[in-house]
This record gives C-alpha cells, structure tokens and sequence, in this order.
C-alpha cells in the first residue's frame, strides 16, 4: 500500500499544483504505481472541482457566468497549466505540416507558436462555453459527472501509454513508456467497476450517462492513437497532455449537450 500511496503522491506532484514538499521515488515500481493511479488522480481533481462547483452555486450569490468563470479557472490552475502547454506544443507542431522528425523537433521548441495560441484560445473558449451553459441548465446528475470527467480523461492518457509505441526514445513520454514495458492488463477496469457500483447504488438512471462517457473516452483513445501514430510516429510528453485536454474537451462537451438538448 505505500508503494500505492507514493505513486498517487508522485502523480499530484508531478501533474498538479499542489506542493507536495518530499523527494519522491521516479523509477520502478513507483512510476508504475503511479501511472496505475491515474484514475484516482482524477477523480482527485473532479472532487475538488465537484467541490468548488457545489459551494460557488449553492453558497454564495455570484451568477451563472461568475459560477461557470470560477470553475473553468480551476481547470487551468489546479493543473498549473501543465496539459495545455502540450496542446499548444502539439498544436505548433502537427500544423507546422512538416515530416515527422520536423514535428517533433518544433513540439521541444520552447517557443509558443500563432497555431499554438490559437488552438488554446478555442480549447479554453470553448471549455468556458460548456460549463457556463451546465451552470444555467442543472442537473441532478450534474455534480456526479463533473467530478467523475477527470477521471476518464486520466485513464486514456494511461491507455496510450500503456498500448501506444513511443515517437522517440528520450523524453518525458519515453521514461514513463519504459516503466508499463510488459504491461498489458486491463487494470482499469477495476475502477470502472467501483464507479459503476456506486452509480447503481446512487441512481440506476444515470448508468447510461455513465456508459456514454466510457463509450466517448473509448472512442477518444483510438482517435488519438491513430492520430499520434500517423502525425507523430508515437506517443510524446507533449502528446500525453494534449491527450488528457482533448479527451476533457470531448466529455465537457457531451456534458453539455446532454444539458442542452436531452434533459434541457
């Protein structure tokens, strides 16, 4: 259990803002711990976001357009920016329309791009537009979905880096890809189960809501796959954080339009 509770600790110091003051453990079995709790990473994050949500809407008498600014700012900040530094490093990179080797020399230039700002401005606009409309059409299921968004996202980043060859041998993706060499179980599964327990416990009418968002992050994990092997050759860092933004993007998206138009 302390290799568990280390690997999660190595996930919030490596993918939040949270300071976590201790010199953690980066190899062996301790990266491979922690890439087996990126679900609990996110579902970490979606507490906290669940949290902040409940208390702006339900406690203090801000609007609808503060509540939705306030949660879509803590979105970015409890990340530290982290995820979007690799949609903009991806986004300079894949619109670039060079060869392989060109992009992934441009994804390690420090250096923002137009495509780069571009793509974030719409990421971010877009993410805003999402849970502004959410704010304004409440559900009951509402705050259950938000918290459990996170975790999808961080189990496809897991899948990609379980499944996906990486694009070069060095690098942030690279280091985590040799710690998952030989792994190929399922292991999120278990999750899912424990998720879908609690769900039916819960409510059995939000199962399908619960199914949608595993049928969309299923559906995103092979596109971004696909997408990575045929832009990139492989799985970077970058592409890794781009991942986990893209696939946020897609389930804040369904989210909405499950507001919007089914049970709007």
């Amino acid at each position: 259990m302390k290799k568990w509770f280390i690997g999660f600790l190595l996930n919030i110091q490596f993918f939040t803002a949270i300071p976590v003051r201790k010199e953690l453990p980066m190899e062996g079995e301790f990266l491979q711990k922690s890439i087996k709790t990126f679900p609990l990473l996110g579902l970490f994050q979606g507490f906290i976001y669940m949290s902040f949500f409940f208390l702006l809407k339900e406690y203090t008498p801000f609007t609808a357009l503060a509540v939705a600014f306030f949660v879509w700012l803590s979105t970015i900040l409890l990340t530290g920016g982290l995820h979007l530094d690799g949609w903009m490093d991806a986004s300079d990179a894949y619109f670039s329309y060079q060869d392989r080797k060109k992009r992934l020399e441009i994804m390690k230039d420090p250096h923002v791009g137009a495509f780069g700002l571009l793509s974030v401005i719409l990421l971010l606009s877009a993410k805003f537009l999402f849970i502004y409309e959410i704010v304004t059409r409440m559900q009951d299921f509402t705050y259950l979905f938000v918290m459990l968004l996170p975790l999808f996202s961080k189990a496809v980043m897991g899948w990609i880096l379980l499944f996906v060859q990486e694009a070069k041998k060095d690098g942030l993706g690279a280091y985590f890809k040799r710690s998952v060499e030989g792994q190929r179980t399922l292991f999120y599964s278990g999750y899912f189960a424990l998720v879908l327990l609690f769900i039916i416990l819960l409510n059995t009418q939000w199962l399908p809501l619960f199914f949608l968002f595993l049928f969309i992050s299923i559906c995103s994990y092979f596109l971004l796959s696909r997408f990575m092997m045929r832009a990139f050759g492989g799985l970077t860092g970058d592409l890794l954080g781009a991942s986990v933004e893209g696939t946020e993007l897609a389930l804040w998206a369904t989210l909405w339009l499950l507001h919007y138009f089914v049970m709007g």
